[in-house]
């Protein structure tokens, strides 16, 4: 049975959630690891959803330049995108979806969001807040704030599709209702609506109504978040 959801705005994770990048993130963090004689499961396990500049703070040894090493990452991580690719049925709804209706929310930077967007075949939104934008990342909900001020809409009047901790706790924070995509199984996801992908998924608009999305899961859900104001 379908999860049905109207709401003015929907506000997307990137990495995870409509862009499967894992391979080349596992890549680039195995190669800091090996860099600075890391554990990189360790690395990994904390990483996601964390900005670039954190996880390195988090992790590098005493004494690491953290800017530098974090630009470092960051060209590897231009580099390399080989295997990226878009989360199932991301292409198709991003596509039906008003392009003031949504926005992207994403810890990467700017460039490389637009760089993995392009390599997964994904389009652009004219909205898009990243790691360079926010004085605080995820857990922080500033990027999902931001996000839905420029949209024009409350937070609570947006919907957020997360796949990680840190962002469905920034949702959270920021009052938006929060979907969790894919099998992350953190305390922040329980109880929440879940979907595997978007497979399936359909959107509607209007100009009265916002949006009215409808998505496969598992159990009949019927949500109507606030309005815009």
């Amino acid at each position: 049975m379908p999860l049905v959801l109207t709401a003015h705005a929907l506000l997307f994770d990137m990495d995870g959630t409509l862009v499967d990048s894992t391979a080349a993130v596992e890549r680039t963090w195995h190669r800091f690891a090996a860099r600075h004689g890391l554990d990189a499961a360790e690395i990994l396990a904390s990483s996601h959803g964390q900005r670039t500049a954190e996880t390195v703070a988090a992790h590098a040894p005493p004494g690491t330049d953290v800017e530098a090493e974090t630009a470092w990452l960051v060209a590897q991580d231009m580099a390399d995108t080989s295997g990226t690719v878009a989360v199932p049925g991301a292409a198709e709804l991003l596509a039906s979806l008003p392009p003031h209706r949504w926005a992207l929310v994403t810890s990467a930077g700017r460039e490389l969001a637009v760089r993995r967007m392009a390599a997964a075949g994904l389009p652009l939104p004219q909205i898009l807040v990243s790691a360079d934008d926010v004085r605080e990342g995820k857990p922080s909900p500033e990027g999902f704030e931001a996000a839905a001020a420029l949209l024009g809409v409350s937070p609570s009047a947006a919907v957020v599709f997360e796949d990680a901790e840190l962002g469905l706790l920034a949702a959270g924070a920021a009052g938006c209702f929060s979907v969790v995509v894919g099998a992350h199984g953190g305390d922040a996801a329980e109880g929440r609506p879940r979907i595997a992908d978007f497979t399936g998924a359909t959107c509607t608009a209007s100009d009265e109504d916002g949006l009215r999305l409808v998505l496969p899961t598992s159990a009949p859900v019927r949500v109507r978040v606030p309005a815009r104001t």
